[in-house]
């Protein structure tokens, strides 16, 4: 087994998992959306998108574009958020939680993508 492998793995797979915790739930209603997971699956997706860097094949590239995709989204979100609560003082209203959660979609639709490569790549290698 390969260690390396089984870590890139695991961050993709990570990366989507917590990034569908946040997306899941009433996009208006901002109780059932925690500030602490976008914040995991930003954290965990800039590490997979770090791990992508030293594949040179093309379907590293499109791993890399599909991070690096996920990455954008997810901090947009973040910003949106950060705006929301400490610049313009509307507070996490409504139509503010559907944004963030929108951005979110976006990267949660990155991450499939990413996750579907990895497990075509993984049942067309042969031993």
């Amino acid at each position: 087994m390969n260690l390396e492998k089984v870590i890139f793995a695991f961050f993709i797979v990570l990366a989507a998992s917590l990034n569908f915790a946040f997306f899941l739930g009433d996009p208006k209603q901002p109780e059932t959306h925690s500030v602490y997971e976008l914040c995991a699956a930003i954290v965990v997706s800039l590490i997979a998108t770090v791990l992508k860097f030293g594949d040179r094949t093309q379907i590293g590239a499109v791993h890399l574009s599909t991070s690096l995709v996920a990455d954008i989204q997810l901090i947009t979100a973040a910003v949106i958020w950060g705006i929301a609560v400490h610049v313009t003082g509307t507070g996490l209203t409504g139509e503010v939680m559907a944004s963030i959660v929108s951005f979110s979609g976006g990267a949660l639709l990155a991450n499939i993508v990413s996750v579907t490569m990895l497990i075509v790549e993984t049942v067309m290698m042969r031993r």
